[in-house]
C-alpha cells in the first residue's frame, strides 16, 4: 500500500482558534412515562435555557456598561482640556482683528497719497489652536457611543462638531494670512509695498478681517457648549 504523505515539520500548519462558548443541551437520560414527565423534562430545559441567557446578557451588558464609563471618562477630561485650551481665543481673535485694521488704514493712506505713514509698520499674525479628539474618535470605533443614551451621545456629537466647524475656519484663516503674508517675502528690510501692490494686499487682509469674524462667532458658541457641558457634568 503507498504510504501516507508525511506532513514536514516545518510545514505551516493551521492556527487553531479557541472555539465559541456554546450553550449545551442534554438529552433526556430517562425514560418518560407521561405528558408530565415530558412537561417537567421541558421545562427544566428552559429554565436551564434562561439561566444561562441571562447570566451571559448580565456579563453582555456589564461590559457595555464599563465600555461607556471608560468613554465617558476620557471624553470629559478631553472637553476640560480643549475648554481650558479656548481660554483667551476671543480676546487674542480681537487683538488680531485690530491689527489688521491698522494695516488696511495704513494701506489706504498708501492708496490715497502713493506714501507710506511716518513710523507705519504692517503686520499680519495668525496663531492656529487645535483641538484633541482622540477619545472621540476612539468612542466611535469601540461603538461606546451606541451603548449611551440619545442624549448623552448628542451632547457628545454637538460639541466635537463645533470644534470641527471651528477648526475648518481656522484652517481657512491660515491661509488667508499666509496669502496676505505673500507680498512681503521678497522685500527687504527697509522696503514697504508700493502704490501699485497696496489695493491686493489690502483686498487680502480685508478677507482675513472677515473670516476673523467667522471665527470669533464659533468661538463663542463653542465656549458656550463647554460651560453648559461642564457645569452639568459637575
Amino acid at each position: 500500500m503507498p504510504e501516507e504523505d508525511e506532513i514536514p515539520a516545518d510545514s505551516p500548519q493551521e492556527e487553531k482558534r479557541p472555539a465559541a462558548p456554546m450553550l449545551d443541551v442534554h438529552p433526556v437520560h430517562e425514560k418518560i412515562h407521561s405528558w408530565r414527565d415530558f412537561l417537567l423534562h421541558l421545562l427544566t430545559i428552559t429554565i436551564g435555557l434562561f439561566i444561562a441567557l441571562s447570566l451571559e446578557g448580565l456579563v453582555e451588558w456589564h461590559h457595555h456598561r464599563q465600555l461607556v464609563h471608560e468613554a465617558e471618562m476620557s471624553l470629559h477630561a478631553e472637553i476640560r482640556s480643549n475648554a481650558a485650551g479656548l481660554s483667551g481665543a476671543v480676546a487674542d481673535i480681537e487683538k488680531q482683528h485690530q491689527k489688521l485694521a491698522a494695516d488696511v488704514t495704513t494701506l489706504k493712506q498708501l492708496i490715497n497719497t502713493g506714501k507710506l505713514p511716518k513710523d507705519s509698520n504692517l503686520e499680519i499674525t495668525f496663531n492656529v489652536r487645535g483641538f484633541e479628539n482622540l477619545s472621540w474618535k476612539t468612542a466611535q470605533s469601540t461603538n461606546a457611543l451606541s451603548y449611551m443614551s440619545y442624549e448623552t451621545a448628542k451632547q457628545y456629537a454637538q460639541i466635537y462638531e463645533l470644534q470641527d466647524q471651528f477648526e475648518i475656519a481656522e484652517h481657512q484663516a491660515a491661509r488667508d494670512a499666509i496669502v496676505s503674508l505673500g507680498p512681503f517675502m521678497n522685500m527687504g528690510k527697509e522696503e514697504g509695498p508700493s502704490r501699485a501692490e497696496a489695493p491686493a494686499m489690502k483686498e487680502h487682509i480685508e478677507i482675513l478681517q472677515a473670516q476673523l469674524l467667522l471665527l470669533n462667532s464659533l468661538v463663542t458658541k463653542l465656549d458656550e457648549q463647554y460651560k453648559k457641558f461642564l457645569a452639568a457634568k459637575h
